[in-house]
């Protein structure tokens, strides 16, 4: 590859890190949360430092030779996605589930040409955008019988096929990163202002395929919202739906592919409904005497009707651990925006409902957000945080995410319970207490969507195992209290077993059935949505 190259071992690309001030905040944090004076530094791996285990898949067609790569470097980029576990793996040098072959189709009959091989050799196949998995959705970690692992790379597809301004539309080729498709669509005026948090690091394709949730606390929050069609290859063939606007003729075959994290096919492109770009946003941050006071306020505005842009409640320490606001109370992130008209008086009635729950303004900004306030500065530690996360491995720092979604009704007690959990988890797992934050990213009227961040100091040996410990008892507590195990992180190899508890017997059934019409030999992604065979 001569283009601007990707870390193998952590986020984003080889000429982008924190910075030195942002190293230094992370360590002074940390040091004085825990109690520690200094941090013993790993340095991160280097390629002459990695044991691959040798190709099981030596014989590449002629054909298909000037796609296929099987050097260490791209065997390592595309070993892990980019979750602290994946971290703490490759920080030990643990790259022995390394993909045979990692190929990079230019075109649909390239990748054609690809799947018809793979089947033949019955091999399997891992879909890969831009390898931002926090859930094991890109690990070949396959135990079944085949006769090697193929990681598909999407890089090369990247472009805006056609662009229809009349009906606000294009056809976009599911390769393309997040940052090239908003400069490419600004060339016409239109934006899908779809920002997740992995928006530099992310693609289209992915998004459809982990059905990822954006920008929008409220509201279109799924990627579902903006697909009017998707066109997938199989290895059965190709499928592909009408494009439309709407459509009530019997199940949806979009609705179908979207969530399959490339079990079924290849998504490689889907005509996506675009937004004129916004002249007017407004934002303010909140502050509220304690939490459910501000869970009750952000109720009763997901319940008003406003539809604001941004509406994130960050509790107190969180609100501190990311340096936004130092006050001892929790955060309300609020914003407006409008292509067409001014969102002034939007906003101020979302503030009276604040008030009305003893909320009291922080500040106010045109814009999101400037970065001097409160929500500015939320909002760049929010951007940056995947950039800190190699630097926190190499000094022994567990960070560690989940999330979920469940109706009002429950949230206290979904809430209290996670939090007691996972804290006596984190003391029985490593002998010394941590911490647990709690935001929300997106709300609805029937429930919110809570985001809860977890650290602590792991034995260095085992930061893997203790922290997968973890997980799966804030796995097991978000179950118990009825909540997803999922909102928006997609389900992969790691959430399967609660996945399996949460959906219905039958439909498991009747999708495994599904996916053997269109993937007789069981070669995509194995593992994934479709447990594995015994």
């Amino acid at each position: 590859m001569t283009e601007r190259r990707r870390k193998f071992y952590a986020w984003g690309f080889e000429d982008q890190s924190a910075t030195p001030e942002e190293i230094r905040l992370v360590e002074s944090t940390w040091a004085e949360q825990f109690g520690i004076d200094r941090f013993d530094v790993i340095d991160p791996p280097k390629l002459d430092e990695i044991e691959l285990q040798p190709p099981r898949i030596r014989n590449i067609p002629t054909s298909l030779a000037p796609l296929c790569r099987q050097d260490k470097y791209e065997r390592a980029l595309h070993s892990y996605g980019r979750s602290f576990l994946d971290g703490a793996r490759m920080f030990k040098r643990d790259f022995a589930h390394a993909p045979d072959v990692v190929a990079y189709p230019r075109n649909e009959a390239d990748l054609v040409a690809l799947l018809d091989w793979c089947d033949e050799i019955r091999a399997a196949v891992i879909p890969f955008g831009g390898g931002s998995s926090v859930v094991g959705g890109v690990n070949p970690e396959i135990k079944g019988d085949y006769t090697g692992v193929v990681t598909i790379d999407m890089w090369y597809l990247n472009e805006i096929l056609e662009v229809d301004r009349e009906s606000r539309s294009a056809r976009v080729q599911a390769g393309i990163y997040g940052p090239d498709l908003e400069r490419k669509l600004k060339e016409h005026g239109l934006t899908l202002r779809f920002f997740p948090q992995s928006f530099e690091m992310s693609t289209l394709g992915g998004w459809i395929a982990t059905r990822a949730a954006g920008h929008f606390a409220s509201g279109a929050t799924y990627i579902d919202d903006y697909v009017e069609s998707i066109r997938m290859l199989t290895p059965a063939g190709p499928w592909e739906s009408r494009r439309l606007p709407a459509s009530g003729a019997g199940p949806s075959p979009d609705r179908f592919v979207m969530g399959t994290e490339g079990s079924t096919g290849i998504i490689t492109e889907s005509w996506i409904r675009l937004l004129e770009r916004p002249r007017y946003k407004v934002g303010a941050t909140v502050t509220f005497p304690d939490f459910h006071s501000g869970v009750a306020a952000v109720r009763a505005i997901s319940q008003s009707g406003l539809d604001p842009t941004n509406c994130r409640l960050v509790d107190a320490l969180e609100a501190q651990l990311t340096k936004s606001y130092d006050g001892g109370k929790p955060i309300l992130v609020l914003g407006f925006e409008s292509p067409r008209y001014p969102v002034d008086s939007e906003q101020q009635l979302a503030l009276e409902i604040c008030r009305d729950h003893g909320g009291e303004v922080l500040d106010q900004s045109e814009g999101s957000g400037a970065n001097n306030t409160v929500s500015g500065l939320w909002r760049n530690a929010f951007i940056r945080g995947p950039y800190y996360r190699e630097h926190m491995i190499a000094r022994g720092i567990c960070r560690e995410t989940f999330e979920t979604a469940v109706p009002w009704s429950g949230f206290r007690q979904l809430h209290e319970t996670v939090i007691d959990t996972v804290s006596r988890a984190i003391v029985r797992v490593t002998g010394r207490p941590g911490t647990v934050t709690c935001r929300f990213t997106h709300i609805y009227p029937n429930g919110p969507a809570p985001y809860f961040t977890f650290h602590c100091l792991p034995d260095r040996d085992r930061m893997y195992e203790q922290c997968l410990e973890i997980k799966h008892a804030a796995a097991d507590a978000v179950d118990s209290c009825g909540g997803t195990i999922t909102h928006h992180h997609a389900v992969g190899r790691l959430h399967m077993p609660w996945y399996q508890r949460q959906r219905p017997d039958l439909f498991g059934l009747a999708f495994a059935a599904s996916k053997r019409t269109v993937d007789t030999n069981g070669i995509m992604n194995p593992g994934v949505i479709v447990p594995e065979k015994p």
